[in-house]
């Protein structure tokens, strides 16, 4: 079903060499439970776990799932109330290295928990028992400017960072000023794109995309359908 979606998600890489079986075999044996002790005196079982796995031709997909306890006061009273937070995520080897794309906010939001970082740490410790298999990936500043440069009036907003103007972190391009040449071409003095929101036009789906391969949908898709665009289309602009 096609929703109106802000659907974040980050690219990583496995660095370490694994097939698709290895991965189906140690994912679907993952659980894990620990006992959370409430103020009242109350046992929880949060439990930590993939669910839905799935290998489909070339790829696996699944849902990392992890409870947690949500604490706040309502009328002067501590309140617990145990929570599950879901990340989808996929994973697919292009050419001669492998990809995981995680689903979830980079960055907390709310009482948001489960973080792409978290995720991808933890699948890195299910997989090959330590942290560090599993690193983040980048897109140049030259990719991006290729990819905006490609097609000006597909962009919505560019953010430069690493600016060299005193004072000033961040430049920013929106509206009709993405369409002015001879600003952009000004603020490419200053700084490095970090971060741009344009039209796929081929795909029918506004996103964003930064350095750090943070990618967000804007636009009415599907979860499937956007992450058929990172795969195909994206995946080749991550630097090797």
């Amino acid at each position: 079903m096609v929703k109106q979606l802000v659907l974040p998600a980050k690219i990583f890489e496995i660095s370490e060499e694994v097939d698709l079986g290895l991965i189906i075999s140690k994912l679907k044996n993952f659980r894990e439970e620990e006992l959370y002790q409430t103020e009242s005196g109350n046992t929880l079982s949060l439990i930590t776990e993939v669910l839905d796995l799935d290998l489909q031709a070339n790829s696996v997909s699944g849902v990392f799932s992890r409870d947690f306890v949500h604490r706040r006061f309502y009328r002067r009273k501590l309140v617990e109330t145990p929570i599950t937070e879901e990340s989808s995520f996929w994973i697919k080897p292009v050419n001669s290295r492998v990809f995981i794309i995680v689903s979830a906010p980079s960055v907390a939001r709310g009482v948001k928990k489960l973080l792409t970082s978290h995720v991808a740490n933890k699948l890195s410790k299910v997989l090959f028992i330590s942290r560090g298999a599993i690193v983040e990936v980048r897109i140049s500043h030259e990719a991006l400017k290729i990819l905006h440069e490609s097609n000006p009036q597909a962009s919505k907003l560019i953010w430069f960072d690493d600016v060299d103007i005193p004072g000033v972190d961040k430049l920013c391009l929106a509206g009709s000023d993405i369409a002015d040449t001879e600003l952009y071409q000004e603020y490419l003095k200053h700084g490095k794109i970090w971060y741009v929101v344009f039209e796929a036009q081929k795909r029918g789906i506004v996103v964003g995309i930064t350095r750090n391969c943070v990618v967000t949908l804007f636009s009415k898709s599907t979860a499937e359908e956007f992450i058929g665009y990172i795969l195909e289309d994206l995946i080749e602009l991550v630097e090797s």
